[in-house]
C-alpha cells in the first residue's frame, strides 16, 4: 500500500467520521495566532480541549504571560524540534497537542500527529515500530515522511496528517491502546 493521491483523497473523505480535531477549528486558531503573534492561555486551552479533553485542564496551570511568551517565541525559532520543544514546555502540551498548535500555525509545513498517524506511517513502511506515547523527537521522525507524502501527492502536510489519522481509524482492529 502506498499513500498516493487517491489514498489521501479517500481518507480525507473518511476523516469527518472520526473523532479527530476539526480542521476548520484548527484553521481559525491559526488565523488568530498569525494575526495576534501569540496565543492566549484561553486559546491554548481551546486547542488542547480539541486535542485531548481529558488533559486540557492542565493548560490552565500555565501563567498567562508564559503562554503568550512561548507562543510568540515559536514564531521566531527555526526548526521543528525547537518549535515543539518550546510548546511541550507548557503544562498540558505533550507532542500530539503541541502538533495541533504548529499545525494550526502553518499547515503547509506541519501536521497534527498522534498514535493513529504513527500507526499509519508504520503500516506504510515509513516507521519501524508502533508507539503509544510521543516526545518531541517523535514528531520530528513523523513529519519528514508526512512532508514527503505531501510533496508526492500535492496535499499540504496538515491534510496528509488528517488522512493518515483516518486511515488508522478505518483499518485498525481492536482498541486504540
Amino acid at each position: 500500500m502506498k499513500a498516493d493521491k487517491q489514498f489521501i483523497e479517500k481518507y480525507l473523505e473518511i476523516y469527518s467520521e472520526t473523532q479527530g480535531v476539526l480542521p476548520e477549528r484548527l484553521e481559525n486558531f491559526g488565523e488568530k495566532y498569525r494575526s495576534q503573534g501569540y496565543l492566549t492561555r484561553k486559546q491554548l486551552y481551546e486547542i488542547a480541549y480539541e486535542s485531548s479533553t481529558r488533559s486540557a485542564y492542565h493548560v490552565k496551570k500555565n501563567p498567562k504571560e508564559r503562554c503568550k511568551e512561548i507562543t510568540s517565541n515559536v514564531l521566531e525559532v527555526e526548526g521543528d524540534f525547537s518549535k515543539m520543544q518550546l510548546l511541550t514546555g507548557l503544562k498540558g502540551f505533550k507532542a500530539p497537542t503541541a502538533s495541533c498548535v504548529i499545525g494550526a500555525l502553518d499547515g503547509s509545513e506541519h501536521a497534527v500527529v498522534d498514535t493513529r498517524v504513527w500507526a499509519s506511517l508504520e503500516r506504510l513502511n515509513h516507521l519501524d515500530s508502533r508507539k503509544e506515547s510521543f516526545e518531541t523527537e517523535d514528531y520530528v521522525k513523523m513529519i519528514e515522511p508526512i512532508r514527503q507524502i505531501a510533496e508526492e501527492t500535492g496535499f499540504k502536510p496538515v491534510k496528509v496528517g488528517y488522512a493518515l489519522f483516518a486511515h488508522d481509524f478505518d483499518v485498525r482492529e481492536g482498541t486504540l491502546h
